[in-house]
């Protein structure tokens, strides 16, 4: 049975009616280390845990995973799907265009963290080399955080109204498949637009190099991830929803307190073949971060907007959220 009856009350004309909570919570995530946060909220349980001590003592919570956000987009609204993740391009077109209806919106920042353009073509020492030979493999073609930032790119570097100039030469894949198809040396694939970890582990290979990193791009540190759901899923289930906030700051909170065994779990739950030493070193890099604050997602949304990929515009950084993360310094 999706809903219990229990919980929120609202009256209608005079009439009470109970809203269900959700009796299954299905969350979706990405690959790569930058959703270590979702993955000790899978494994440590937490969700479940802050769920039973606000009444809801049976919760089951699945987790699915998607290769890019778009596809997360639209299981979240046919209903097959709760809460999403993924990179601000996908949900801020998400967020613009269920604007009268859905009324999506984020619930709270994951990380900050740098995103690499990685080629194994000697010839590509900027985006101004790439050719019709080459393929750029990223999440999602056109509505990745990483397509959205190779627009921006683009667009610095051809000029005004040349924001769409590579769009022809990138190729929608997940990070792991990307990354076997740029290393592999047998694929069309001569860049990958990743993240961490498997930007580091391409460039562990000698014949790889960076050409671009996103905070370049941004001119400084940005928000890659969020998680996003709708208005009326968090109205019909303020307890679910409180629940996963908790668990979301706790889980930061474990990750931050204690790095080396944040590694571990990563590569234990992601069977990622890298080392704990490894992964250890993206952690304590000091341009990622882990946080629940957004940071310079209006550069993205500014750019979306003048570009018309979404045709309204927030007045601040803060219509883009619900109130949990409000008070904090985001931009």
């Amino acid at each position: 049975m999706k809903r219990l009856f229990l919980l929120a009350a609202t009256t209608v004309l005079g009439i009470t009616t109970v809203h269900a909570e959700v009796s299954r919570l299905s969350v979706a995530q990405e690959y790569g280390v930058s959703y270590l946060p979702l993955l000790v909220m899978e494994d440590q349980h937490l969700i479940e845990k802050e769920a039973k001590e606000a009444g809801i003592k049976n919760l089951k919570v699945t987790w699915d995973k998607f290769a890019g956000g778009n596809v997360m987009n639209d299981g979240l609204l046919s209903n097959s799907l709760d809460i999403a993740s993924g990179g601000v391009g996908p949900f801020v077109k998400l967020w613009a265009k269920t604007r009268s209806n859905y009324d999506v919106k984020a619930i709270a920042a994951l990380n900050i963290m740098p995103l690499y353009l990685n080629s194994d073509n000697p010839a590509v020492k900027s985006i101004k080399d790439f050719t019709a030979k080459d393929k750029i493999a990223l999440p999602a073609v056109k509505v990745s955080i990483q397509a959205v930032t190779l627009q921006m790119a683009a667009e610095q570097a051809f000029g005004p109204g040349q924001q769409n100039k590579l769009d022809s030469l990138t190729v929608s894949m997940s990070h792991p498949d990307g990354m076997a198809a740029l290393l592999s040396g047998k694929s069309e694939i001569t860049a990958h637009f990743t993240s961490p970890p498997f930007q580091y582990q391409e460039l562990a290979d000698p014949k790889v190099h960076t050409v671009l990193n996103s905070y370049d791009v941004l001119g400084g540190p940005a928000t890659f991830n969020l998680v996003w759901t709708t208005e009326k899923f968090r109205a019909q289930n303020p307890k679910v929803y409180a629940a996963f906030v908790k668990a979301l700051n706790e889980s930061i909170a474990m990750i931050n307190k204690d790095k080396k065994w944040a590694a571990e779990l990563y590569l234990r739950t992601s069977k990622n073949k890298s080392s704990v030493a490894d992964i250890l070193k993206i952690l304590n890099d000091p341009q990622v971060v882990y946080t629940t604050t957004p940071q310079n997602v209006m550069k993205y949304v500014n750019f979306m907007y003048k570009t018309k990929s979404i045709d309204v515009m927030p007045k601040s950084w803060k219509d883009l959220f619900f109130p949990e993360v409000q008070n904090q310094s985001g931009s």
